[in-house]
């Protein structure tokens, strides 16, 4: 009954929250455990009550502060001083702002839309056919979910009860080897298709964007050096790159006008209302299956299939491949997450750390994937790529993305180098 009402509010297009909360209220009413609506709403209240959630609108909020303030447009200057002129030095430089934006915004979609916005038509201009810049694109977007700070590692690693701090840095490695891997992809493509090559600044001019892009480097930089060096937590890294944004915004681009902030912090907050109604519901929906002894079922379902743990990841990663071109990758998080941490953990003996990476990563793919793909979608709209091309365009990078997930299965110390 309860998959059914699960299964029907989804194909209906209800909100996710909305499907978590009724699938759950309707797995009470038909199991006759009546008490439990007593604690539906403590539950609710308490699936946002995690100090280290706030991470997450401060996180947004940076984000907006640096699309507000000319942080986004100096970072990618910055990176075409560091390519230079070579061939298919766009691409590159697509690449490799991408990973510089993943240290800041920490969401795919929204870096996908402020990238695609930017890039693709500049890329055009430039002589690249616009569905491979489109691809390249909403590809490099998929770089925000897994370097700090990341939405989904936070969201995991507050439904697994893990430190934050250590799911976070735990992307760092993957992140930049995913990074690498499409930086040699994108070379590949180039030389295969005789991209253009791109335009050397002059050294004067060059030296001049280095200077300016300096400050912008601040923002991921008092990220990645407050998480990593132990000097506060998350959700103070986030504080303390909102507050620098402001700063470097409004008094040394001066491209930052405060009377906007109501504006940016308005965006902001639905954006943030958005990411936290789901996580509520979740934790709802996670102690319904938990009392319907859901994990143990599917526990001994699997353990009758395999006692490797490395075949209960592939089997994992397959199916999250398949749920993740149907529903959003944050929502699929946090429905799988209560089901597999404890065959995971207790079964398995997987390193719950090693588990969010890879569960985060295979979710990932999902969003260039239909018929969901997010973001694949939101690039489409936006550069006027039409779905099915981009997709055939963006296929090698699934490809690139299917084959760090694999060396990440088994070489779980990518995952946990830095913080073991």
């Amino acid at each position: 009954m309860t998959a059914l009402a699960f299964l029907a509010l989804m194909v209906l297009g209800v909100p996710v929250f909305a499907v978590l909360v009724l699938s759950s209220v309707v797995y009470i009413g038909s199991s006759g455990h009546d008490a439990l609506f007593d604690n539906l709403l403590v539950q609710l209240n308490g699936g946002i009550g995690n100090f280290s959630l706030l991470a997450i609108p401060l996180f947004i909020i940076a984000g907006e502060l640096m699309n507000e303030c000319g942080i986004t447009t100096r970072l990618i200057a910055l990176s075409r001083v560091l390519v230079g002129s070579v061939r298919g030095g766009l691409a590159y430089v697509n690449i490799l702002a991408n990973a510089m934006m993943a240290a800041i915004i920490g969401s795919a979609i929204a870096q996908t839309a402020v990238m695609t916005r930017i890039m693709v038509p500049e890329m055009e201009r430039a002589g690249y056919p616009k569905a491979d810049a489109a691809a390249m694109t909403c590809a490099g977007g998929l770089l925000g979910p897994i370097i700090p700070p990341s939405m989904p590692l936070i969201i995991f690693a507050v439904l697994a009860q893990v430190p934050v701090a250590d799911m976070l840095i735990a992307g760092l490695v993957p992140g930049l080897i995913m990074a690498a891997s499409f930086l040699v992809l994108a070379g590949i493509i180039g030389f295969r298709r005789n991209y253009p090559r791109s335009e050397a600044y002059a050294r004067a001019e060059a030296l001049r964007v280095v200077i300016h892009a300096l400050p912008a480097l601040l923002v991921p930089l008092a990220i990645v050096a407050t998480i990593v060096g132990g000097f506060g937590s998350p959700t103070e890294a986030a504080a303390s790159a909102a507050l620098v944004a402001i700063l470097i915004g409004a008094f040394v681009y001066r491209e930052l006008d405060l009377r906007r902030l109501p504006e940016v912090l308005e965006r902001a907050g639905r954006n943030t209302a958005m990411v936290l109604a789901i996580v509520a519901a979740s934790a709802v929906f996670g102690w319904v299956i938990i009392y319907g002894r859901m994990p143990a079922r599917l526990a001994e379902l699997l353990t009758g299939l395999t006692d490797d743990k490395y075949i209960f990841l592939l089997i994992i990663m397959l199916a999250l491949l398949v749920l993740g071109t149907l529903i959003d990758g944050i929502a699929a998080l946090i429905i799988t997450v209560p089901i597999l941490l404890p065959i995971a953990t207790g079964v398995y003996g997987l390193d719950p750390v090693h588990l969010g990476i890879v569960v985060t990563l295979t979710l990932v793919v999902g969003l260039l994937t239909p018929p969901v793909g997010a973001a694949l979608y939101v690039a489409s709209g936006i550069s006027g790529v039409r779905p099915i091309p981009l997709f055939r365009a963006v296929l090698p990078y699934i490809g690139v993305s299917v084959a760090l997930l694999l060396v990440l299965c088994f070489l779980p110390v990518l995952s946990t180098v830095l913080i073991r």
